[in-house]
């Protein structure tokens, strides 16, 4: 009888120090979506994001090599790392920094679906902005699923360019992350 009293403990105890631990991945993906009514722009993905999420403290954080958003047509692609768009050279990188603000309405150590609030700083093209979201987050065995979406205002980051003045691009894109943590 000691002996299974001693297992549940035991498997309990792993599970709730699992479910606090520090949790990063490097196959993160964020999808960039600019499309408008005047042109089906092919979507921007990138399938190779770092994020982390800390389920004890609610941090969570992505970075995204800007230069790793990869389109269906080439030429879009020099379009979106080139000056007049979100300068890659000069501007590598794309990160968001933030917190779960609802952190005691998601349970880290049992298996569900839980909707979260997010408030953290986008850093992209060389400007910090403010970003609130909510995200889903499902937890099954020791795995995490993070899933969310926000839009931005391009103008909001200095991205500028004919397209965008000519309706052809979405002064608003819509910005999917999705993390899976094992």
């Amino acid at each position: 009888m000691k002996k299974t009293i001693m297992l549940f403990a035991l498997a309990g105890f792993t599970t709730l120090t699992f479910a606090q631990k520090k949790k990063t991945t490097t196959a993160a993906s964020i999808s960039f979506d600019a499309t408008t009514l005047l042109d089906a722009l092919p979507k921007a993905e990138n399938k190779t994001v770092v994020a982390s999420i800390n389920p004890k403290t609610g941090d969570v954080a992505f970075e995204s090599i800007v230069k790793s958003f990869t389109f269906s047509n080439p030429m879009m692609q020099d379009h979106f790392n080139s000056a007049k768009w979100l300068d890659s050279e000069k501007y590598p990188k794309a990160t968001f920094k933030g917190k779960i603000t609802n952190l005691a309405a998601v349970n880290f150590a049992k298996d569900g679906t839980y909707n979260a609030t997010v408030a953290g700083d986008l850093s992209l093209h060389g400007a910090t902005k403010p970003v609130n979201t909510t995200a889903t987050i499902v937890v099954k065995g020791k795995e995490v699923k993070t899933t969310t979406d926000f839009t931005i205002k391009l103008s909001d980051y200095a991205v500028e360019g004919g397209a965008i003045a000519g309706g052809k691009v979405a002064t608003d894109p819509k910005i999917i992350v999705v993390a899976n943590f094992k």
